[in-house]
């Protein structure tokens, strides 16, 4: 009887405990409410007149774009703004290639910092708490090369290129990591006329050996950490006769083991060869091919697609006039350089003068895995402004925010969720919220150094859930813009001072977009209250076609009105300020049974944001009435699954194996389907639980982490059938 009487007494004082808890976290949010009504009322007079948020509203209404021509057919948009001033330059200067612009970039900043890398001081064994010893870097300070060294640097290599018997319009392949060395080659063989074809790193080998043998290449520019690879490929690449690799910092390369008759030598040697050397810059013409780019491969086997330096520096022009550079500006340069979006990216900053710190996820923040404990990550040193980054990075930021968020303790979160609603209810009405952002966002923003005030997305469709939080957390513009390898990377960009979410900004100067009806699916340009229709993009920043494949080129791109035009095969819907809103792909969308359209992308985008997807693919059957759903999940919100299911002890690949974790995970979607709004037939009906984390090494996402869908069902297909059989 005692006992039970203690037990009683315990819950109890539990209770007592808990509503005491609960009611002084209430009178603290309750007195932070009430400081924030006086902060509110003392300084709303000072904000409205330093801060002038009308204006701001202003320009986020402000219409963008407007109908040049129309039908019942299609309706085509064009930019409204006015070119920059450095966009007008290049107008008048007659810059045309991208040769010029380096010339043009050099005589205007001449000795400011260019390219910057960090120095790697040593590799050291860890010995981590659990015993385990890995290899992690000692790092330094950053090295900078100026504006006159890079152009140095490029003439010497390129003359250097020339020495090895590369002659003009030539292809030549970069198959390298994001680095200095990168740019500095490229814009070597631009001075030379040379193609230069990119191919992505993370690439199988037969994806790399198809476009080293497509694009005749006999050179081939690669990296220390790649040249192994080599050891393989060359048997399956037989042109190929010289490998010239990027040093590394720390140790000498290995080149025994290769095959006979390939002559294997460091950058730094080809730059020695090009400083003797007496060869002349050959520059290109406007219409030369620049660049040939394979595309990620996230549809089949990867095109080479034909980047004119017309279509380069259109675009150039066209990101001069969306994107406003600062003086004290500093570019974080991480994302592939074989995608086009990086590479114009960091040519504008190049164009601008905006220095570019280099970086790689092994050594980007403080937690990143080659960084040696007590040593800054290379955002912390760099402490950069601006950078570039695709959903899936952005999608990561939000979860970890919110993990942090949740660790924190219920006080702790109930005042994140009030100051977030809180900033996310001013910056709406057009002010800014300094003390919330030094108070309570301060710590979110110190992990990409403390001083990026913007963030460039693009690659695929960023989710309104985590365009707002990383905007809100990070006190940062993010700014969504839309294009592909065949636009060369330009379509749309969102106008700086556009609040809204979910839409890719109004065409850019210098190319229209136009909407067609797509009949199948019924999205028409006579829609209301938004006209739709699939995207066809036209302008000098569209690409001529594909390399050597002449039918797919006919099928994509036709020339009209003097100027070349592209079908994106995505749909969109225009507002009426003239930016779009991406709403469907046509390889996305699959029919099922019953005749209803889903648009797998769609449901996709809107089930990441559970925070226990990591990632997602979504199956549909066109003789089923419902889609399946292959899930990379969480480890640790798995794990807490498991435990209240009361399952212990389980390794991540026995809880992905078990049915009753597959109904639980699959209960998670339904919810989240219903907050997002998804119709019954999207659901997922059934689940698969997948316990090893896609990565571009798999060929599973390309190297802007989007999903390679074929790739993906081929080595699933057992387990969808097994879904839809049960």
């Amino acid at each position: 009887m005692s006992d039970q009487s203690g037990k009683e007494d315990l819950i109890f004082r539990r209770a007592r405990s808990s509503e005491m808890e609960g009611f002084w976290m209430s009178g603290a949010i309750t007195a932070i409410k009430a400081l924030s009504y006086v902060y509110d009322f003392l300084t709303f007079p000072v904000y409205l007149i330093l801060q002038r948020p009308w204006e701001k509203r202003k320009l986020s209404r402000r219409v963008k774009a407007r109908v040049i021509a129309k039908d019942d057919n299609s309706i085509t948009y064009r930019n409204t703004d006015d070119p920059s001033p450095i966009h007008i330059k290049l107008e008048r200067q007659n810059i045309d290639t991208l040769e010029k612009v380096l010339r043009y970039a050099v005589e205007t900043h001449r000795g400011k910092k260019c390219l910057g890398t960090r120095q790697i001081l040593a590799e050291e064994n860890e010995v981590q708490p659990n015993g385990r010893v890995f290899k992690k870097y000692k790092m330094g300070e950053y090295k900078w090369k100026s504006y006159t060294e890079v152009e140095r640097l490029a003439a010497s290599f390129g003359r250097g290129l020339r020495e090895l018997g590369m002659t003009k319009k030539k292809n030549i392949v970069i198959f390298a990591e994001t680095r200095a060395e990168w740019m500095i080659a490229a814009h070597a063989c631009f001075k030379q006329d040379l193609s230069v074809v990119t191919i992505y790193a993370t690439l199988s080998d037969e994806a790399i050996a198809h476009g080293i043998n497509e694009t005749e290449v006999d050179t081939v520019i690669t990296s220390h950490e790649l040249l192994p690879k080599f050891k393989n490929l060359l048997a399956m690449i037989p042109a190929v006769k010289n490998l010239i690799y990027m040093e590394d910092q720390l140790v000498a390369c290995d080149t025994h083991g290769f095959k006979d008759n390939v002559v294997i030598m460091p950058f730094s040697d080809v730059v020695k060869r090009g400083n003797t050397s007496t060869v002349e810059c050959v520059p290109p013409k406007a219409e030369n091919i620049a660049i040939i780019m394979y595309t990620s491969g996230s549809t089949g086997i990867p095109k080479g697609v034909l980047l004119s330096h017309k279509n380069m520096v259109s675009t150039l022009k066209a990101f001069c006039s969306a994107v406003r550079t600062h003086d004290e500006d500093i570019f974080f340069g991480f994302l592939p350089l074989a995608h086009v979006f990086e590479l114009l990216a960091e040519s504008v900053a190049i164009l601008a003068g905006v220095p570019i710190g280099y970086s790689s996820p092994l050594t980007m923040i403080d937690s990143s895995s080659k960084i040696m404990r007590g040593c800054k990550g290379d955002a912390a040193v760099l402490k950069p402004t601006c950078m570039t980054a695709v959903p899936l990075i952005l999608d990561r930021i939000s979860k970890g925010i919110n993990e942090k968020v949740k660790k924190s303790g219920a006080l702790s979160q109930a005042i994140f969720n009030f100051a977030y609603q809180y900033k996310l209810k001013w910056t709406r009405r057009g002010y800014d919220t300094p003390l919330f952002d030094r108070l309570i966002f301060g710590s979110a923003r110190q992990v990409l150094g403390g001083n990026i005030r913007l963030i460039l997305s693009g690659g695929a469709p960023l989710t309104p859930e985590t365009h707002t939080q990383v905007r809100i957390c990070l006190c940062v513009a993010v700014i969504q813009g839309y294009g592909l390898t065949e636009t060369c990377s330009s379509s749309t960009v969102m106008d700086y001072y556009d609040r809204s979410t979910g839409r890719v900004g109004a065409p850019v100067i210098g190319c229209d977009i136009r909407l067609e009806n797509w009949e199948e699916a019924s999205y028409r340009v006579t829609d209301s209250p938004y006209p739709r229709g699939e995207i066809i993009i036209g302008g000098d920043n569209v690409s001529q076609g594909y390399y050597k494949i002449p039918e797919k080129t006919k099928e994509d791109f036709f020339f009209e009105d003097g100027k070349q035009w592209f079908r994106s095969g995505d749909i969109g819907e225009v507002h009426p300020d003239g930016c779009i809103k991406i709403i469907d792909r046509k390889k996305d969308l699959v029919k099922l049974q019953f005749g209803e359209y889903v648009s797998l992308g769609k449901v996709e985008a809107e089930l990441k944001t559970c925070p226990l997807v990591e990632n997602i693919c979504v199956y549909g059957d066109p003789h089923k009435t419902y889609t399946v759903a292959l899930v990379v999940p969480n480890p640790r919100l798995l794990e807490e699954i498991a435990v209240n299911l009361g399952i212990t002890n389980a390794s991540l690949e026995e809880l992905c194996e078990n049915p009753a974790m597959e109904k639980a995970v699959l209960q998670e979607l339904l919810e989240q389907s219903k907050k997002s709004h998804l119709q019954r037939f999207e659901m997922p009906g059934a689940v698969k639980l997948c316990s090893e984390q896609w990565s571009p090494d798999m060929g599973l996402v390309t190297a802007a982490f989007k999903l390679k869908r074929k790739a993906v069902q081929e080595r699933y297909q057992h387990e969808i059938n097994r879904m839809y059989a049960s």
